[in-house]
């Protein structure tokens, strides 16, 4: 018994040194994580020019939300947007062209806001420098398809790639550690970015295929207890699920693919069968659960290539740290596949890959094509 609880409690020490990156361990703040309705809510919920009740933010389903917006004429959500661009454009549920211009706001307010504040005099130079970036970074986004934009904390986004409510099928990137406003297309990791990742599956899929790159939760930064716990994935678990719930009515069932700590995230979002038709696991430390029977969707999961250091995350959890089983090992249940030519924890979608093709044939419902994992032959079955 003795010696079982010192390989636990080594186990769950080695994982706060490793499941954050390579290098040893490395300082890192705890991360406050964002959650509840958008900012502005109050204001939404008090305002009463329509007449009507507005769905509230944070409790309203997307259901409710989507009936609200189909009984008002055009021109009456549009001037909801305008007076609240930062609700609408996080609300699930509304239309996705209204939550693009009110996104599009919502930038360019936070924009003037920022460059407001790096012209103050007054302020220590640290600040207004900081200001200047987010206003220069407000400003890359614009003319994207934003269809969620948060500038709490570090920032949060979901950005669509392609035309969600033509597309055939539907994928969600759901990011791991690092990964936040300023640094989802970041171009010193063009494949391990959640923007990088969506360009590449959509441009192997094609058009039948829409892609978003949703970064809506706060993610763990560097090494540290956050990557370590499954804190921050149980705050964006839900915020995960309600956005899905909000695209279902227009795309159907998505496929979430998941990488590194994002596999968390999406384990413990409970996705059912009428928001996901399946949850692609990528470089995953663990995810939190014993089974992929545990969850209610099908579950794939990449093969770990030979450079990946997530190779070195002990699958243990122990008094909080660890994520628990390793997806890849046969006696969890998911179905693995190959990732050929895959080197590193950024590399499973880069081009030529067999992972990004068998990443593609899930995504579009092709499950024949996909090739399994070496010695992994019922992966399709």
């Amino acid at each position: 018994m003795r010696a079982r609880f010192g390989r636990a409690l080594a186990g769950g020490l080695l994982a706060v040194l490793a499941v954050g990156g390579a290098g040893g361990w490395a300082a890192a703040d705890g991360q406050r994580a964002v959650t509840g309705p958008p900012p502005g809510s109050a204001a939404w919920v008090a305002d009463a020019t329509l007449g009507l009740r507005l769905p509230e933010p944070g409790r309203a389903d997307a259901a409710e939300v989507a009936a609200f917006f189909a009984g008002l004429p055009q021109a009456q959500q549009r001037a909801l947007a305008v007076r609240h661009p930062l609700v609408v454009g996080n609300l699930d549920g509304a239309p996705f062209a209204l939550r693009y211009f009110a996104n599009a706001l919502a930038l360019r307010e936070e924009r003037d806001r920022e460059l407001a504040v790096a012209a103050d005099g007054t302020l220590p130079e640290r600040d207004r420098a900081a200001a200047r970036g987010k206003a220069d970074r407000y400003a890359a986004l614009t003319g994207r398809q934003l269809l969620a934009f948060d500038p709490r904390g570090r920032g949060q986004l979901a950005e669509v790639f392609g035309d969600l409510a033509r597309a055939k099928r539907t994928a969600v990137i759901v990011p791991g550690a690092d990964i936040d406003l300023m640094t989802v297309d970041r171009t010193s990791s063009p494949y391990g970015t959640p923007t990088g990742m969506a360009r590449a599956l959509r441009d192997r899929a094609g058009d039948r295929l829409a892609v978003v790159a949703w970064t809506g939760y706060t993610t763990p930064v560097k090494v540290g207890l956050d990557a370590a716990t499954a804190r921050l994935a149980r705050a964006g678990a839900p915020r995960l699920s309600h956005f899905l719930s909000g695209l279902a009515p227009t795309t159907g069932p998505v496929t979430v693919l998941c990488h590194s700590y994002g596999t968390a995230v999406c384990s413990l979002a409970d996705l059912g069968p009428e928001q996901a038709t399946g949850i692609v696991a990528i470089g995953s430390p663990g995810m939190d659960v014993d089974r992929a029977a545990d969850l209610r969707v099908p579950v794939w999961v990449a093969q770990r290539n030979a450079e990946d250091w997530i190779d070195q995350v002990p699958n243990v959890s122990f008094l909080g740290l660890g994520h628990g089983a390793d997806p890849e090992d046969p006696a969890f249940g998911a179905r693995t596949v190959a990732s050929a030519g895959s080197h590193g924890h950024s590399g499973y979608f880069a081009p030529g890959t067999a992972s990004l093709a068998n990443f593609a044939a899930i995504a579009l419902g092709r499950t024949d094509q996909v090739t399994c994992a070496p010695g992994r032959d019922a992966c399709t079955r």
